[in-house]
């Protein structure tokens, strides 16, 4: 029967979300039962697409990645896959009817990486934080408004600033390891070879307003999302906040992190905000 297979897709995604990421795992527990499902869905596929490019380096990336977007493109046609991870996405996908456009979008992102190190130009950054990232933060609209097509498009600019504000965490926070492992340099007009407290800073305040508009849309989001983002943009921006307070130096020399029981203690006083309607 096809819905043990389903099934089984299904529980691909979610280990697949567990076991790759302990705080966007948590966030998730916080959302709606009747949504957690289709987050995972949809984290299984962006977090497959992202490891072809960051983490294969043994194998043909182009030729893996290539096959990829092949077998997503038949699962969303034909509504099945024996991918587990792109039959899952595909269900959320229809579901939600979610635009053909973000999951184009997404895949041009990932594709740049397989062959791109510097981003030289503010319109470069900014196309590829779109695909990587706010694409990513508006499939997951979709499934927070259930298909209401004027909640999404309220929430729209909130939904992309909260992604690109995740994103360009990420992007400082992994500084160390994109640039010299993948060679990579994500940030326009820095030196990230000689990162110092200026330009340091000049990031953290353009993460900062993202954030500031993401949580504005946060507000607004359904019951059955809202206490999740919330966990979510909880934790990054206490990881922004320990980011601010590092010397340059040191976030070139180590990854920065939020220790579990930080993490927790987030998750308690997020709920605590959420119950007294603060959020």
């Amino acid at each position: 029967m096809k819905s043990i297979f389903d099934h089984v897709s299904y529980g691909c995604s979610k280990l697949v979300t567990e076991s790759y990421s302990t705080s966007f795992s948590l966030a998730t527990k916080m959302l709606a039962p009747s949504i957690r499902g289709d987050i995972y869905n949809i984290y299984g596929f962006v977090r497959f697409a992202d490891e072809i490019v960051d983490t294969f380096h043994d194998y043909d990336k182009p030729t893996l990645f290539a096959a990829f977007e092949k077998d997503l493109k038949d699962a969303i046609e034909h509504k099945i896959s024996l991918n587990p991870i792109l039959n899952s996405f595909q269900y959320t996908f229809h579901k939600y009817d979610i635009p053909m456009h973000l999951v184009d979008a997404f895949m041009k992102s990932m594709r740049m990486d397989l062959n791109k190190k510097d981003y030289v130009t503010v319109d470069e950054f900014k196309e590829y934080i779109y695909g990587s990232a706010d694409v990513v933060g508006l499939m997951c609209l979709c499934v927070f408004v259930d298909g209401d097509k004027e909640q999404y498009n309220n929430l729209k600019d909130a939904a992309m600033a909260l992604g690109s504000a995740f994103q360009k965490v990420n992007f400082l926070r992994d500084l160390k390891a994109d640039y010299e492992q993948l060679e990579r340099s994500y940030f326009p007009n820095t030196n990230l070879s000689a990162l110092d407290e200026a330009s340091k800073r000049s990031i953290v305040e353009e993460i900062e307003a993202d954030f500031a508009k993401g949580y504005a849309g946060i507000k607004n989001l359904p019951a059955t999302a809202k206490f999740g983002v919330y966990t979510a943009y909880r934790y990054y921006t206490k990881l922004l906040s320990k980011l601010k307070n590092t010397p340059p130096l040191e976030i070139k020399n180590a990854r920065i992190r939020v220790p579990n029981y930080q993490k927790f203690g987030l998750l308690a006083h997020s709920y605590v905000n959420y119950k007294l309607q603060l959020v």
